[in-house]
């Protein structure tokens, strides 16, 4: 018997059922009824209807006029003391001390604060001394591949509105040159899901960086690979772009995000 197996064995089924009722609510394109929920768990309708009343009076569903139902307001409460409870680089740490290491880079966690990324966390498997991280250092989002992650879930008008107020100084011959070329780069990031830059913040050095998603599907931070350029082949950069997107989507996990794929 696998261990998958035992531990369902030993659920309280009210509490199990009382579960997939909620994922059924809170993932319906329409508003379930009783009658939906009994089809969609293949339950009784008096059990379902047991069930949402008790959730219903536990505030975590709502009863409308109509007798469908909604989320709950209790479920932001947990919701919310969940996000304050979860250290985002304690987490990024761990998910990294366990996967196998990427050698001959720097990995990082850096979040967004106004136009630049900040360095929070950082992994650095071996010595690129033209790249060295410390926490607290900050770069452009609009250079750094990291800041472009996350700036690529912003929507067109919000990213020209900021940039085209203040569009920062180049880094580097290879910087990004101004606001509709950055646009071009943040729709490309949006259909690879990943984001690379080469040289837009440091000479010689190629990033590779992916967004932190929360449990709304908001942007919270991202994973940022940092390599020598130097005789990088397409295979390397495809396993770097595999390897921070793997990672960003265990921390998206770990912040309770639903990531598909």
């Amino acid at each position: 018997m696998g261990e998958e197996e035992t531990l369902r064995q030993k659920l309280v089924p009210a509490v199990e059922r009382a579960s997939i009722i909620l994922d059924i609510v809170s993932g319906a394109k329409r508003y379930p009824t009783v009658s939906d929920l009994a089809r969609a768990t293949a339950l009784p309708k008096s059990t379902v209807h047991g069930l949402c009343t008790t959730l219903a009076q536990l505030g975590l569903l709502i009863r409308r006029p109509d007798q469908t139902f909604v989320l709950g307001p209790h479920i932001v409460k947990w919701s919310n003391a969940f996000e304050r409870q979860t250290d985002i680089a304690v987490e990024f740490a761990a998910i990294w001390d366990q996967s196998g290491e990427v050698s001959d880079s720097v990995v990082s966690l850096c979040i967004l604060d106004d136009v630049d990324v900040v360095f929070i966390a950082a992994r650095q498997t071996n010595a690129l001394a033209r790249f060295a991280v410390r926490p607290g250092m900050r770069l452009p989002a609009a250079f750094c591949a990291a800041g472009k992650a996350i700036l690529a879930r912003w929507p067109d008008h919000e990213v020209q509105r900021v940039f085209n107020a203040r569009f920062p100084e180049a880094l580097t011959e290879n910087s990004v040159a101004g606001v509709e070329a950055l646009g071009s780069e943040l729709r490309q990031i949006r259909i690879e899901g990943v984001a690379v830059e080469i040289g837009q913040c440091q000479r010689g050095v190629t990033n590779f960086a992916a967004a932190v998603v929360n449990s709304l599907n908001r942007p919270v931070a991202a994973v940022l690979i940092s390599v020598d350029s130097e005789d990088l082949s397409a295979d390397d950069r495809a396993a770097f772009s595999a390897n921070v997107c793997s990672v960003a989507s265990r921390l998206s996990q770990r912040l309770g995000a639903e990531v598909v794929g």
